[in-house]
């Protein structure tokens, strides 16, 4: 049930991030809701595909609330959004909350499926970066996991706690809390101190 409950904030999250992108982009209420749906469901979407067996068909086509729920998101982003120059900002708070929640998620949703550990920590990461990913192609950005951003490092660090607690015997919620935290906190340092990956030198 705690599973549940965080996947679907989760998706809620990410798509309130997708919806202000369409907002700064100026999309019309339709576009707006298709970059809600299609980041708040694509992490999850691609997990439960690679997980296949018994995690398909995608949670996103088998229960309604995980349609309702970025559906919900874009609605309220269209018409609660604030000034077009604040929403960069809210886009970058909500994506590394998507982010914190999905990395956590996706892990402990493979480790119940019985995947490996690495197995299961890449899946998390793929949760939370996949639907980012699918929002900035649509939209006509480079999306920010191909940047030099500090961004699916944190996510698989948060996998990764809740990978090794499985391992020592903790499958508690506040073992997933505290995976989410650690990758939302150190997304948001790494974008206010500039973190950035390595990039090639150029001669």
């Amino acid at each position: 049930m705690a599973l549940d409950v965080l996947d679907l904030v989760g998706i809620f999250v990410f798509g309130i991030t997708g919806a202000l992108v369409g907002v700064r982009k100026k999309l019309d209420v339709f576009g707006i809701q298709v970059l809600a749906l299609v980041t708040g469901l694509g992490g999850g979407f691609l997990r439960d595909v690679l997980i296949g067996g018994r995690a398909t068909p995608p949670a996103a086509l088998a229960d309604w609330r995980y349609l309702a729920v970025p559906v919900a998101a874009g609605l309220i982003t269209f018409f609660l959004h604030p000034g077009i120059g604040r929403v960069e900002r809210l886009v970058t708070v909500f994506d590394a909350a998507g982010l914190a929640l999905f990395c956590v998620t996706g892990a402990r949703k493979a480790l119940d499926f019985g995947l490996s550990p690495l197995s299961a920590a890449l899946l998390g990461t793929i949760s939370a970066i996949g639907g980012g990913v699918i929002r900035d192609v649509l939209s006509g950005r480079v999306p920010v996991v191909l940047r030099s951003e500090i961004y699916a490092t944190p996510a698989f660090l948060g996998a990764g706690i809740v990978v090794v607690a499985d391992a020592a015997g903790y499958k508690a919620t506040w073992v997933a809390f505290a995976g989410a935290i650690v990758c939302f906190l150190i997304r948001l340092i790494a974008i206010r101190r500039g973190w950035n990956a390595p990039l090639p030198r150029m001669r």
